[in-house]
């Protein structure tokens, strides 16, 4: 009885007690544990893509919706992006967010449901990209007969780059830019895109010059392998192409939305080669039967024409009669021209004489003595406005001559004088040490003279020989002479005969003599 009064009166009892927290880690570890890996079938529902790069969307059928994300990572390498109505399987595991006390789905893979699913979404993404215009055919341009640059969009390690890279040596030789891209799978989208408008952005006639055509190209294969070719980034980048463009992507039955917004579709990458370039051949053959009509035309026309002037020379009148006229009216001018000339001169004459009539000596006297009274009347201002003017300069000289300031040419002097000294400083400074450098130079090369003169040579044991003056340097010289005289490294010594009487040179100037 106590019990029951106790609990009437709001006691606890033994009910534990958990924490928010705590319930919302419960029920994770409930849900993850049992559905720790599922595959879910249902319809795209709301789709978002924040900058992040993770994309949240919903699943739903006819009676309930699960929300979903797949991480950045996960989404990038996925061959099917998610798009709203789009029937899908995804693949993933069942997770709560205790942040907004829901469950979701972590989604590690997402594909269509079935062939059929791929095909509506298809057609849906075309009719949204038709209603834009995309599609229209006024916006497709038409192709260059003869390209000098084409650009091809493909794998460089397939079957197709051959095809093409064949058919155009076999039609008519061009230089063609490859620009390798992967051709199927998640990379597929960007590469094309980016591949188009990289070629669109090169410069016309540059280092690397921008193709006159694009083929954008790939072999045959299945819905799924040609999915990257169906992508809006794609087929936007195709319609805003300023180059003409031809899509050759897959076989003849296989269609694609790139070919939809190319300028030219190509049932086959080798009749896409075929499209982009004529035939030298039958340019060659043409333009020979062209040039063959052209000389036949001009021959005839020439022909034609020549006889027909010659029939219209037949009426035309001669030379002569047509100029008899006007030479007969040019006499009867010429004879009339003297009398005509002479009424001429008395009618200016009479004119002359009438004006002159009216010019008299005592206007004249008039009209200058009312200009000299008008002088007189503005001499007397001339004297004030001058002065006044001068007032006026010289008080405009006193407002500047006092904005003038010394003090500024003063800094400014002293400046200069300190950058002359510091000048100077150095001047001096670099012409002692110009000096000490010369003058060790110099002390140098008088080692060296002394080293490589013969004084050197004579202290090694040698001698100089010399006969009345000369240098001896053969013994019938010696034999003729009167007196020999020796020099040795320290005197010389003299053998018979005068003192020598040899040719005076400079002191310190090096010595010829025999050496022994």
């Amino acid at each position: 009885m106590n019990l029951i009064e106790d609990a009437d009166d709001g006691a606890p009892g033994n009910t534990p007690e958990f924490s928010v927290s705590e319930i919302s880690g419960a029920v994770k570890r409930v849900i993850e544990g049992e559905f720790g890996h599922v595959r879910i079938r249902g319809e795209v529902g709301r789709v978002s893509r924040p900058r992040s790069g993770h994309v949240y969307l919903d699943l739903k059928d006819d009676r309930a919706v699960i929300s979903g994300v797949m991480w950045k990572g996960v989404a990038a390498r996925q061959d099917t992006q998610p798009e709203e109505g789009l029937e899908v399987v995804a693949t993933g595991r069942l997770t709560t967010f205790p942040g907004q006390s829901k469950y979701q789905i972590v989604i590690e893979e997402i594909r269509p449901a079935g062939q059929g699913a791929l095909m509506a979404m298809l057609e849906k993404r075309r009719a949204a990209l038709a209603a834009e215009g995309l599609f229209d055919p006024a916006r497709k341009r038409e192709l260059p007969y003869l390209p000098e640059i084409v650009g091809v969009v493909t794998s460089p390690s397939g079957a197709v780059m051959r095809d093409i890279l064949h058919r155009l040596r076999e039609r008519f030789p061009r230089k063609v830019l490859i620009w390798p891209v992967a051709v199927q799978g998640a990379a597929c989208a960007p590469e094309v895109a980016r591949a188009i408008e990289g070629f669109n952005r090169l410069t016309p006639g540059g280092a690397l010059p921008r193709p006159d055509v694009l083929i954008v190209a790939r072999g045959g294969g299945s819905v799924e392998d040609l999915w990257g070719f169906n992508e809006e980034a794609v087929v936007r980048a195709a319609a805003a192409s300023a180059i003409p463009l031809i899509s050759a992507v897959g076989h003849e039955t296989d269609t694609t939305l790139i070919d939809f917004a190319a300028d030219r579709r190509a049932p086959t990458p080798t009749a896409a080669a075929e499209i982009a370039v004529p035939v030298r051949r039958d340019l060659l053959a043409a333009l020979s039967d062209i040039g063959a009509r052209m000389t036949r035309a001009a021959g005839y026309r020439l022909e034609v024409r020549g006889q027909r002037l010659r029939d219209l020379s037949r009426a035309l009148p001669r030379p002569e009669t047509l100029i008899e006229a006007a030479r007969q009216r040019l006499d009867v001018a010429g004879d009339r021209l003297p009398a005509a000339l002479t009424r001429s001169v008395q009618a200016r004459r009479v004119t002359l004489s009438e004006r002159a009539g009216s010019l008299r000596p005592a206007a004249l006297r008039s009209r200058t003595a009312d200009a000299r009274r008008g002088l007189g009347a503005l001499a007397p201002r001339i004297a004030p406005a001058l002065a006044r003017l001068v007032a006026a300069r010289r008080e405009a000289l006193g407002r500047r001559t006092d904005r003038l300031d010394p003090r500024p040419l003063r800094t400014r002097i002293a400046h200069h004088d300190e950058r002359l000294a510091g000048l100077a400083r150095r001047l001096d400074a670099a012409f002692v040490e110009a000096t000490a450098a010369r003058r060790t130079r110099l002390d140098a090369l008088d080692r060296l003279r002394e080293t490589l003169g013969y004084r050197e040579t004579l202290r090694r044991g040698y001698a100089v020989v010399r006969g009345d003056g000369h240098v001896v340097t053969t013994k019938p010289a010696a034999e003729a002479a009167s007196g020999l005289e020796i020099e040795f490294h320290d005197g010389r010594l003299r053998l018979g005969g005068a003192a020598p009487r040899g040719p005076s040179r400079k002191k310190g100037a090096p010595e010829q003599g025999s050496l022994f």
